[in-house]
């Protein structure tokens, strides 16, 4: 779910921290500026959720998403922070998608049963492949949950299973794929979010 605010929002944080004077670079220490996002190019920005715990990893996963905007809906009907479709929602209970945009603890809700469900389905790939390359590319767990939240777990398991075969690199509409995931989000520690097969709103 590339798209044209994604990369505004991405480069005007580039800019904001390339252009910001020396006084400001203490509250910045810990900036990971090696971030890449493979799309097609070598671009490198400075990402503020550096904590790799699971609220960095949701938060970053937002800010990619929608700019971290609970009121964004895109071209293709994708709504909310984290851009989910109307299908994704139904199963976890959202009817009204009205109201879904202007609830950011629902959003939030949503979002943590994805990952729960996404872990549970994805437990064996988290198991065999996490911490080592596969065709040069690094898995870890926060990796493959977020290339499932971009692909569906279905085929994040078929592209782990085949050892990143090219051919099953599948991409969005606008042409992220699962691997450019796999290295965006790789390391995030999720290991409190339990696996869970079918989890509740509480």
């Amino acid at each position: 779910m590339f798209n044209n605010l994604k990369l505004s929002f991405i480069f005007f944080l580039t800019a904001f921290f390339i252009s910001s004077p020396e006084s400001l670079a203490p509250k910045f220490d810990n900036i990971d500026y090696s971030v890449k996002l493979n799309i097609n190019a070598n671009i490198y920005v400075p990402v503020p959720f550096t904590v790799k715990d699971f609220v960095g990893f949701k938060n970053f996963l937002g800010f990619f998403e929608s700019g971290s905007n609970y009121k964004k809906v895109n071209r293709f009907g994708y709504l909310g922070k984290y851009q989910f479709g109307k299908g994704t929602l139904k199963m976890y209970g959202v009817r009204n998608l009205s109201e879904y945009r202007l609830n950011p603890e629902l959003q939030e809700k949503v979002f943590l049963m994805n990952v729960m469900r996404n872990k549970w389905i994805l437990r064996r790939e988290i198991s065999w492949y996490s911490n080592r390359y596969l065709n040069g590319t690094y898995i870890s767990e926060s990796g493959i949950i977020a290339a499932a939240h971009l692909s569906g777990p279905g085929n994040v398991k078929k592209f782990l299973r085949s050892h990143c075969n090219p051919d099953l690199d599948k991409r969005d509409a606008n042409g992220t794929s699962i691997s450019d995931y796999l290295n965006i989000f790789k390391d995030y520690d999720l290991e409190k979010i339990p696996a869970i097969q079918k989890p509740k709103r509480n």
